[in-house]
Formats: C-alpha cells, sequence, structure tokens
C-alpha cells in the first residue's frame, strides 16, 4: 500500500510553468504517479495559494477556466479544510519547530492527514516533522545515481601504494 503524500502549492504550480521545463516534467510525473496510486494529499490553503499565484502571475500565461478546471479535479483528493483544529496544530508546530506560520500550516494539514511524506520545494529537505519527512522533489531528481552504464574515474592516490613492491610475472 502506498502511504499518503502531501503536495505543497509549489509542486502544483510548475505543472503550468513553461519557463522550466525540466521541473514542469518533475511534477507532471509525480502527480500522475499519486493520481494512479490515490496516494495525493492537499489542503484548501495549497488551492487557494495555487488558484490566487496562477490567475495573479500568470494571469496572461493559463486561463483562469483552466485554472479552475484543475482546482476542480484536485477536489477528488479531498483537500482539507482550515479549520480550528489544523490552526492549533499549525501553532504547535509553529513554536516546537518554529516555522513560519504558513508553513506551520501546511505540515499540519500534511500530519492531520496522516501523510508521511510532503512534497514541498518551500521546505527544508530532508526535514522531519514528528513522522512527516520533506521531500523536494526537484532535488532528488538532481541526486539520482549515474545511470548503470557510467563507470566513475577512479581516484588516483597522491600516496606512495603500501605493502612489498609487486613483481612482475
Amino acid at each position: 500500500m502506498t502511504v499518503p503524500c502531501f503536495v505543497d502549492a509549489n509542486v502544483f504550480l510548475y505543472t503550468q510553468d513553461v519557463r522550466d521545463p525540466r521541473k514542469r516534467e518533475i511534477a507532471d510525473t509525480l502527480l500522475a504517479r499519486l493520481w494512479g496510486d490515490q496516494a495525493g494529499r492537499t489542503s484548501i490553503q495549497v488551492l487557494n495559494e495555487y488558484y490566487s499565484v496562477l490567475t495573479r502571475k500568470f494571469r496572461h500565461a493559463v486561463a483562469h477556466e483552466v485554472v479552475w478546471a484543475d482546482i476542480e479535479a484536485l477536489m477528488a483528493w479531498n483537500p482539507l479544510p482550515v479549520d480550528a483544529e489544523v490552526m492549533h496544530r499549525a501553532r504547535h508546530l509553529e513554536l516546537r519547530y518554529r516555522l513560519n506560520w504558513w508553513d506551520a500550516m501546511i505540515v499540519a494539514a500534511a500530519q492531520l492527514q496522516d501523510c508521511r511524506i510532503l512534497y514541498s520545494e518551500d521546505l527544508h529537505h530532508g526535514a522531519v516533522f514528528d513522522f512527516v519527512q520533506v521531500r523536494n522533489p526537484f532535488i532528488e531528481q538532481v541526486n539520482e545515481p549515474a545511470p548503470p552504464e557510467y563507470v566513475a574515474p577512479r581516484k588516483v592516490s597522491a600516496h606512495r601504494p603500501r605493502g612489498r613492491p609487486r613483481t612482475a610475472v
């Protein structure tokens, strides 16, 4: 079974950003996997930010109808509303981890949906808040291991080898 994964607004935003094709492809692939696994989670706060940024910053690039269609589709993820429980949890996280308020709200929403992974570019990659680990999907792609056909160059030591010299056979 796939664990629930919380997605922050910046990941959704890259699906519409034509200026960075690499991040757009990574975001599209991640969201497609989460849709397929039915593991995607988010919050109303995230959807509000997504809508606001796209209709303000990218208003000439993305039609409002397209943005709203995305929001409607993401309602299938049953986004967590901002309520008193989220705010109380966020306050606890803000004090415990010294998070800014909006990041604390995101982490609180992830925790209240039992997410183990929070995909975000805004929080520190690898940070753990109780049981939620932050992953920046754009960093992880950069740090993938080299393909199998790649052989790393062998380091040459500046020191003389130890032991007896080998004799030629």
